[in-house]
């Protein structure tokens, strides 16, 4: 089921990594389908507040932890360029959900990149 949210349907993920050569697509699609899984999931879900988000949060990012080791098999890794798009795409997801008041730090806060 593709998420229905009108703009998260026309948000371009992960965008910057996909412009970057140094981050094989084939890996960075992964991430994206992470993220489009928490969209898939916050609309299913619909978590009442911040805490219940911040559990589904949690779920995608371990997914991110996993995906360390392919990045790191494609001579790559999640560094501080990736960081930050991986992180501001799970701030634009919140927002999108009417969670503009997220702390974009505890949405990933189990990360271990």
């Amino acid at each position: 089921m593709a998420p229905t949210n009108r703009q998260v349907a026309e948000h371009a993920f992960l965008k910057g990594m996909y412009e970057d050569e140094y981050f094989p697509d084939h890996v960075v699609d992964k991430g994206k389908a992470i993220l489009l899984r928490l969209c898939e999931r916050i609309e299913a879900e619909r978590p009442p507040d911040l805490a219940a988000l911040y559990v589904l949060t949690e779920a995608a990012t371990e997914e991110f932890n996993a995906l360390e080791a392919e990045f790191e098999a494609a001579g790559s890794e999640i560094e501080t360029f990736a960081r930050e798009a991986i992180a501001e795409d799970f701030w634009f997801v919140a927002s999108a959900y009417g969670f503009a008041e997220a702390d974009a730090e505890e949405l990933i806060a189990g990360r271990e990149w």
